[in-house]
């Protein structure tokens, strides 16, 4: 029995689905307790936008959700198990068990199971859900909750130097000779760095060669008079990905875009460091799943009766949350280039997997 991992299918099946439905209940009574409080702080500034009502609110829930299970699903499986393993602890269920001849790792065994199931669900569900939600609810946003831009993909607030001036588009959209710039503003300067005019323009479309604004307002900031011109060229030595390739919203792109957007920025010789880090960490926060059945199980371990389940049920979970402190801390300094974008991504991972295997074969095994 020492030998199989899973040495009773009775008892995986009953644990399993113990584990899964408590994941469930949890993350439910987390995302409607967060979600109420989010929507009471942010419904004033989407009712603000004229026109604005029911319908945007019940949008920004829909945007919303998923971010939160996304981000509060790990949270749950930590919970989870302290409340399975406690409860099984308490009803003398994990005693039996190891009268039976199961060890520690064959009585944790379904649960981490399960959580191999939560975690590849969790990265199809970020992956498909929760980049496209984020990526909408940032340009709505950015809107000022006004009418939800059509593409996903554009950019917003993008300023771009071209020698002493500076371009800024309030919107960009398309790629390559497509890219179209939306509330362009050029402000020209002189070689002392001082502001001469602005030149301001709904739209701008790019010919190959240099970008075209289209019957332009022109402001002298010498005589302070404002006059529209003809079509005027601007930014001949500013390329399309200059646009196209800057505020990048990685939360917002799914695994395979955003490796697409490594790969142009390295072609231009851009930095990636920050963008490595959140593509590695698509990958290592939904298996950070796995982690909690490990940390959390020094809750099912040691005799009810000792009056020390409370005072395990509190270690576990502090195990657990210290996991996302050093997470956080650790993408935090990848996003400053402090850390290399692996060891950012993956450093807590294993090394919380080291701490919580050590834990319990310290003690258990």
């Amino acid at each position: 029995m020492q030998l199989e991992f899973f040495p009773s299918r009775t008892t995986g099946l009953y644990m399993a689905r113990m584990f899964f439905v408590r994941i469930l209940a949890l993350l439910a009574l987390l995302v409607l307790v967060l979600q109420s409080l989010d929507l009471l702080g942010e419904s004033g500034t989407i009712l603000a936008y004229p026109g604005n009502g029911q319908a945007e609110l019940l949008t920004y829930i829909s945007l919303r959700v998923p971010q939160l299970i996304a981000q509060f699903l790990p949270f749950s499986v930590l919970l989870a198990t302290i409340v399975t393993l406690a409860t099984l602890n308490q009803n003398s269920e994990i005693v039996s068990m190891k009268a039976a001849g199961l060890s520690a790792h064959q009585i944790l065994a379904p649960l981490l199971l399960t959580s191999l199931a939560v975690a590849i669900l969790a990265f199809a569900f970020n992956d498909r859900i929760v980049s496209k939600a984020t990526a909408t609810l940032t340009l709505w946003e950015a809107a000022e909750y006004g009418p939800i831009p059509k593409d996903l993909n554009s950019r917003t607030n993008v300023y771009v130097r071209d020698g002493n001036d500076v371009i800024r588009a309030a919107s960009v959209s398309g790629s390559g000779k497509d890219t179209q710039l939306s509330g362009i503003n050029v402000y020209v300067r002189d070689d002392n760095g001082g502001l001469r005019e602005i030149i301001s323009a709904d739209n701008a479309s790019f010919d190959g060669a240099q970008w075209t604004l289209q019957e332009p307002f022109v402001f002298d900031l010498v005589s302070g008079n404002k006059r529209r011109v003809a079509d005027r060229i601007v930014g001949k030595g500013v390329t399309p990905d200059q646009f196209t390739l800057a505020n990048i919203n990685a939360a917002g792109l799914s695994f395979g875009e955003l490796g697409e957007v490594i790969e142009e920025l390295r072609a231009a010789g851009r930095r990636t460091n920050d963008l490595e880090t959140t593509y590695w960490h698509k990958i290592s926060s939904p298996l950070s799943s796995i982690l909690m059945p490990l940390l959390g199980a020094i809750a099912a371990f040691g005799l009810a009766r000792s009056g020390r389940l409370f005072f395990r049920a509190v270690i576990a979970m502090a195990l657990g949350f210290a996991y996302f402190v050093a997470d956080n801390f650790a993408l935090s300094m990848g996003s400053l280039d402090a850390y290399p974008p692996l060891l950012a991504a993956w450093a807590p991972f294993i090394l919380f997997l080291l701490i919580g295997e050590t834990v319990l074969v310290r003690t258990e095994e």
